[in-house]
């Protein structure tokens, strides 16, 4: 099924994908204008580093609070919830603007990441619900191809605007965008409603029952989650190529910024050229995965899954030493495809292979498992970026996100990742290829 087709015959998928492009765009507005604000009144990477790792210190609560909430209540209501919430803190960022106000920054940009993981786990837990079978990975490939593609543009578009506009236009754009999203939620209706089936709850509760005693224990059906992932090699090892891929990814994003600034000299520009290329490298791979991860099996999966992070590693490592602005560019670009790769790829497996009733545990999980990773990342990079030379902090960067592939690589070849039962759709729905050339 094409993209195109996708979106003319399903109402429910078009709707969340329209709010999907505003409020994304809207994020890319936010980040351009946080880190090149932070950059302009202080002038150190290490300020950068902390607004990262204050989003990510409140992003660690967040995710097994959202997770359980998900799996035991209406998700549609939640993701609501979560885009009003932050459209609310968006606004209050107007306020950082002054010159001195910089702490602001910090408990802002980490009052919006713990709103974000109640919707965008939620997103990905509503995608076998509201896309059939025949859909499921035309929507999961879109949906990632256009969360890429909005970093491309957020990020080139909010370069522009602040730098010939100023602050005050992307943080009001990224507050209007969480309520178009909203709006846009509020439109979704399915037979049965989106509350997760209770297929699986300990202590024999009915499958759609909501059992008080439960919901008062949130770390109880947080822990059961933790024990099925545990339970199946493959979930648990693609929540671990996540965490191998974040001990050099979160010093990503604060060299991202640094490189614009101080490596190349380019500014506010300069930052959103570079997070400008990664998303056009990332919407690339995001068609090449959807193109190929179709016919794929899952041998094939598995083997690819090793390729792309040996590339993505030394992709990053090349941009890290990169002589010119230009080169830089393309070795992101082509880092950012191989990571987009392997992301649409996992994701998939995750949508076909996890229980509806763990489905938003499990993506709440990997996301934390994630931010805690890039927060130990951000957190050493912030420490040395105003004292070591910024090329190596990147090629070593480089060097430990390529690792993943040693390991994935061995869990593979030595017989740790065999295939689960299908979950996420029924098996006789999905179609069983041969093992293409890929």
């Amino acid at each position: 099924m094409s993209f195109l087709a996708l979106l003319r015959s399903n109402r429910n998928y078009r709707c969340t994908w329209t709010g999907q492009v505003v409020s994304e765009v809207g994020d890319n507005f936010n980040n351009i204008a946080v880190f090149s604000l932070a950059l302009a009144n202080t002038g150190s990477g290490l300020v950068v580093a902390g607004i990262l790792l204050s989003r990510g210190f409140l992003i660690l609560p967040a995710g097994p609070v959202a997770g359980v909430l998900l799996d035991r209540f209406d998700r549609k209501k939640i993701m609501i919830a979560s885009d009003l919430t932050r459209a609310a803190i968006a606004i209050l960022f107007l306020f950082a603007i002054p010159q001195g106000r910089t702490w602001l920054l910090f408990l802002l940009s980490g009052m919006l990441m713990f709103a974000s993981p109640f919707f965008t786990s939620g997103r990905a837990a509503i995608l076998p619900t509201i896309a059939t079978k025949d859909e499921l990975h035309t929507a999961n490939s879109l949906t990632q191809l256009t969360q890429w593609t909005t970093v491309t543009i957020g990020s080139f578009l909010g370069g522009v605007s602040v730098s010939g506009f100023g602050y005050k236009i992307a943080f009001l754009f990224n507050a209007l965008s969480f309520l178009f999203s909203a709006a846009c939620i509020s439109r979704l209706r399915v037979d049965g409603g989106f509350r997760a089936e209770c297929t699986a709850v300990a202590e024999d509760v009915e499958r759609t029952a909501l059992a008080e005693d439960k919901v008062a224990r949130p770390w109880h059906e947080y822990v059961e989650g933790l024990r099925y992932m545990r339970s199946s090699p493959l979930i648990l090892g693609i929540g671990l190529v996540a965490v191998g891929w974040a001990t050099g990814g979160g010093a990503a994003q604060i060299l991202f910024s640094l490189f614009g600034e101080k490596v190349f000299n380019r500014g506010a520009n300069g930052i959103g050229i570079i997070w400008g290329c990664a998303g056009i490298g990332l919407i690339c791979g995001a068609l090449f995965a959807n193109s190929f991860g179709r016919r794929m099996s899952f041998d094939s999966y598995k083997r690819a899954i090793s390729i792309a992070y040996v590339v993505h590693g030394g992709s990053y490592v090349l941009f890290s030493q990169a002589p010119t602005f230009a080169w830089a560019c393309l070795w992101i670009g082509l880092s950012r495809a191989a990571v987009a790769v392997s992301s649409v790829l996992n994701t998939s497996q995750l949508l076909r292979h996890v229980r509806n009733d763990y489905r938003g545990r499990v993506f709440s999980t990997i996301e934390t498992w994630t931010w805690m990773t890039m927060i130990v990342s951000m957190g050493i990079t912030g420490l040395v970026a105003d004292h070591v030379n910024l090329r190596l902090i990147g090629a070593v960067s480089g060097v430990l996100s390529s690792t993943t592939a040693i390991f994935w690589g061995w869990a593979n070849l030595s017989g740790r990742l065999p295939e689960p039962a299908l979950a996420g759709v029924e098996p006789e729905e999905v179609e069983v290829h041969g093992d293409p050339t890929v």
